[in-house]
């Protein structure tokens, strides 16, 4: 291999890695069991959405002819098949831990039945509940002259069967959907003392004759197709934006076969005439020794009881400074005030939307929206607002990925509340995450920013680790209202104050910052950057680190998901070390630290180091300048550095490996750590409030 392709590591054997280590997590005894069904669960969800967009790009290529090689020197067709080596393994290894789960589950008296499994009564109560419930939804689709082969819907679960006809030799092929409309995991009856479930195929199998009567079923075995789930459009042409995307979101569903996942020892002629009938070419066979699907663990998992099974109860804990101050616009305007999630919790965040739309002070509210839940009370509270007369502007990002349906449904509602909703920009996504409120305060007009490394989610706020900031910084308020008349009208963004924002400056920001430090540490100074994103992928951003590196700047990466730096190298990356941390929660914050010669700067981001953040999106970074911040965001890098449970470490040849920790040595779980410390935080910042609410007063005037 070249030279210039050895010092970096492909970006989707990268992320295959990086699903490795979630899996790691489903293996590991040390997590409780049913949690540990919920990381097999997110491995399979991973690889659905991995090759509905990365490989579905990949073979696009492919049949495109496309022969450019990436910057690792592996063209298109070498990728998809380096992946379908790696994810055939990766299947089998996941598999192999469903088995030892099941087994485990079994110790604890929780039981998946097999149809062979279940005792008289529990058959009888399948019975009721095949006929009661499913049969009336099922509809089975026979193929001959006169009904072609039906269009199977993306990530559907199918039973393939083989019924006999007419002829004493004819074989008619049957597709029956699995319906998603009902629960994949069913309760039965229990069973000496065991608690019992079954598969809703499972029950379909049981019941096939009921569905063909009057046939013999010759072969049978389920059958899961993914598709290319890749949106194109046409934003330039498209007249109407919101109609175009619900227009690709339909077409998502047809797209082209990219993968086809059969039960084990499924009939050969079933196979063969999948594969021809669905057309994929391309489309790589899984022989799937186990259900097929499993993402259904993960409502097991969540099953109630079992407290000994899953992850002590963690509640986020107040902010302490809103717990001394009541009122959070005078809370904001006293500091600057930094908050880490979920450790902390999101509800200020809501509660700051909430307040601002009953204030009477408050004139207008601007916000983007990237990912929002499916009953956000943020944007409940946007259209209050907009209600109570406010003026109120919402970028809603329709093109955020598998949460455009989502995100349709709210703009048309924020739209019908009175709300000034934006659609983003054309041909960029809008990832940047910024709340504006401006009030008419006693000495005149002041506002009021929130800016986070996550998204305005509720429910994700509570698993993913996100850092916001609170200020009234009037600088930052003004840069604030500059980004928003860029992204509601065609104002140009000039210089600005605190922020930097990509496209048109971030990138040129970080080369600025890390050249800076090599600068420094050729001049024989002390040189230091730590970064923490979640994915490492930009040429340009990792060259120069490479160029800082050579000049003996000290880097400490904290990458979660994709790094395509090679750490270690000889000559190049000596001075880099790489580890990913995987745990309870996804580890989603974006902190950049630069020493800066003793003058140390610490900026948060919405942007990882990725091009499409840095040329295709707009994001914000953004510096914390609050002593106290700074130190407590030092103080989080430490902890992550320090952490030796849940971090690995990144090889030089793209591999990880466990941190080893020697005997005597304190066992550090970052995650925990910082569980801990926010109920210490919240206590003390009680026992003040009780202090100054009993303080005695030792003179009065009349």
């Amino acid at each position: 291999m070249d030279n210039k392709y050895e010092n970096f590591i492909n970006r989707e054997l990268s992320w295959l890695e990086f699903n490795k280590r979630v899996l790691e997590e489903a293996a590991d005894t040390t997590n409780p069991l049913l949690e540990r069904l919920k990381f097999l669960s997110i491995v399979n969800s991973n690889l659905d959405e991995f090759f509905m967009i990365r490989v579905a790009s990949l073979i696009e290529q492919v049949q495109a002819n496309f022969n450019k090689v990436d910057f690792a020197g592996l063209s298109s067709s070498e990728q998809v098949k380096k992946i379908t080596e790696k994810v055939h393994k990766m299947v089998y290894e996941q598999y192999d831990i469903y088995k030892n789960l099941k087994s485990e589950l079994k110790n604890e008296h929780i039981v998946i039945l097999k149809p062979g499994d279940v005792s008289d009564d529990q058959r009888e109560f399948i019975n009721v509940y095949f006929h009661s419930k499913i049969y009336p939804v099922l509809t089975p689709m026979v193929v001959d002259n006169s009904r072609p082969f039906p269009l199977i819907l993306n990530k559907s679960l199918n039973i393939a069967l083989f019924i006999d006809g007419k002829e004493e030799e004819e074989n008619i092929f049957a597709t029956v959907q699995v319906p998603s409309v009902l629960g994949r995991i069913v309760e039965l009856p229990k069973y000496n003392d065991d608690k019992c479930f079954i598969l809703l195929e499972d029950i379909i199998k049981m019941h096939i004759n009921d569905i063909f009567i009057g046939h013999n079923i010759k072969a049978m075995g389920c059958y899961r197709i993914t598709r290319n789930a890749d949106l194109s459009i046409d934003e330039e042409g498209a007249e109407d934006l919101l109609e175009a995307i619900q227009q690709s979101v339909k077409n998502r569903k047809w797209g082209e076969a990219i993968r086809i996942e059969i039960e084990h020892d499924m009939d050969d002629r079933l196979i063969e005439l999948l594969n021809e009938e669905l057309e994929a070419s391309f489309g790589e066979i899984y022989d799937i020794k186990g259900p097929i699907d499993i993402t259904f663990l993960s409502k097991l998992g969540s099953i109630e009881g079992y407290d000994n099974l899953k992850y002590p109860n963690f509640n986020s804990v107040p902010v302490p400074e809103f717990i001394v101050q009541e009122n959070i616009f005078d809370a904001i305007s006293k500091n600057d005030i930094l908050v880490h999630h979920p450790y902390q919790t999101f509800q200020c965040v809501v509660d700051l939307v909430k307040m601002a739309a009953r204030d009477p002070k408050v004139l207008a509210i601007k916000q983007t929206l990237y990912r929002v839940s499916g009953n956000s009370p943020i944007v409940k509270a946007l259209m209050e607002a907009a209600e109570n007369g406010k003026q109120v502007t919402v970028l809603v990002e329709l093109k955020a990925r598998f949460d455009e349906e989502n995100n349709i449904i709210w703009a048309r509602r924020l739209e019908k509340a009175g709300c000034h909703v934006i659609y983003g920009l054309v041909g960029l996504k809008t990832h940047g995450k910024i709340l504006l409120i401006v009030r008419n305060e006693d000495d005149g007009i002041k506002r009021y920013v929130h800016m986070g490394t996550g998204n305005y989610n509720d429910v994700t706020a509570n698993f993913y680790t996100d850092i916001g900031l609170f200020t009234s910084n009037p600088y930052v308020g003004e840069d604030a209202s500059s980004l928003f008349n860029m992204l509601s009208g065609y104002s140009m963004i000039n210089e600005m104050n605190k922020l930097y924002i990509a496209p048109s400056g971030l990138r040129k920001k970080f080369i600025s910052l890390i050249k800076r430090e090599e600068d420094n540490a050729k001049c024989g100074k002390k040189a230091n950057i730590i970064a923490k994103i979640n994915s490492l992928v930009d040429k340009q951003i990792i060259e120069a680190l490479y160029d800082a590196s050579k000049a003996g700047v000290k880097i400490q990466l904290i990458v979660r998901g994709i790094c395509c730096l090679r750490p270690g190298l000889k000559g190049v990356s000596e001075n880099i070390t790489v580890i990913s941390i995987v745990g309870r929660f996804l580890e989603h914050s974006r902190i950049f630290y630069f020493y800066n010669d003793s003058n140390e700067e610490i900026y948060l981001s919405s942007a990882d180091w990725m091009n499409r953040n840095l040329d295709r999106r707009v994001e914000i970074l953004f510096p914390i300048e609050d002593e106290e911040n700074k130190h407590r965001i030092k103080q989080f890098l430490n902890v992550y550095l320090s952490d030796n449970v849940k971090a690995r470490i990144l090889n030089s040849d793209g591999t990880y490996s466990r941190v080893t920790c020697n005997d005597g040595d304190e066992m550090i779980n970052s995650q925990e750590y910082f569980s801990k410390k926010a109920i210490k935080q919240v206590k003390k910042a009680k026992k003040q409030e009780n202090q100054q609410k009993f303080t005695p007063v030792t003179s009065f005037k009349i």
